[in-house]
């Protein structure tokens, strides 16, 4: 269970507090709460007061201590739809001002640039750069990683890339999810080719695009950015050199 509560944005202590909350199903001071959980009183009551602010927990005052109850598990749901409407009104804000941004904006040289961005906030980051692309996007991707920690954007981003008129063509891997999306590419404005797990095994999902190599670390929750004119041009070859190798494993039309 700790691990799929990871799996939906709570950190390894953040997951650990908020099921002991669940299971003690009354209201608990911080200390009670802490020692169930393993956790350093102090940190735990910050991590309480997180909760609460997500509308995990409720917080109240009893005889003079503050004391912390579970919410409803159906309330975490509602939690990550409006996580998931937050992100996409920032990213609509951040779209709206990045010319002006581009106006206040110059390269000292040319020299790579690198841009590390954490959590799923910088996971979406770098994936709305993607969306800047003024050329096909290259990838290797394993949708299943991808989606098992932000499947409530995936869907709206393949849309929105398609609408701006941005293909893809992606090397995928050999697994249930990926093999959906290779059969709706046409869909999604994508162009991919599965390869066997014994030939390309990976999780992070790393694409190429006009300058840019942006790379998806979902193990970390890190994006990472590398502006370099070169270096993408020599992985670019790379990805044409996988591309053209994977070919052999496309499945061919059964003949009749």
């Amino acid at each position: 269970m700790l691990e799929q509560l990871q799996k939906l944005g709570l950190n390894s202590k953040e997951a650990s507090l908020y099921l002991v909350t669940l299971e003690m199903g009354e209201a608990s001071p911080v200390s009670t709460l802490a020692k169930k959980a393993g956790i350093n009183r102090t940190t735990a009551y910050d991590i309480l007061e997180n909760l609460v602010k997500r509308g995990l927990v409720i917080a109240s005052e009893h005889k003079g201590f503050r004391t912390y109850r579970a919410q409803p598990p159906d309330k975490l749901i509602t939690h990550l739809k409006e996580e998931a409407e937050r992100f996409m009104r920032l990213s609509q804000e951040a779209q709206k001002i990045l010319p002006e941004l581009a106006t206040h904006y110059h390269a000292l040289s040319d020299r790579p640039r690198i841009y590390f961005y954490e959590g799923e906030e910088g996971l979406v980051r770098v994936y709305e750069e993607t969306l800047t692309s003024t050329e096909e996007i290259r990838a290797f991707a394993n949708a299943q990683v991808n989606q098992d920690l932000l499947g409530w954007y995936f869907p709206q981003y393949y849309k929105r890339r398609a609408e701006k008129g941005i293909p893809i063509r992606g090397l995928l891997m050999d697994n249930p999810v990926d093999r959906a999306l290779h059969k709706i590419d046409k869909q999604h404005l994508r162009t991919s080719r599965i390869v066997p797990k014994s030939k390309l095994d990976f999780t992070p999902e790393v694409n190429f695009f006009d300058d840019k190599i942006m790379i998806a670390d979902w193990k970390e929750k890190l994006g990472i950015i590398i502006e370099s004119r070169e270096i993408t041009k020599l992985f670019k070859q790379v990805f044409e050199l996988a591309w053209e190798a994977a070919e052999k494993y496309e499945e061919k039309p059964k003949k009749k």
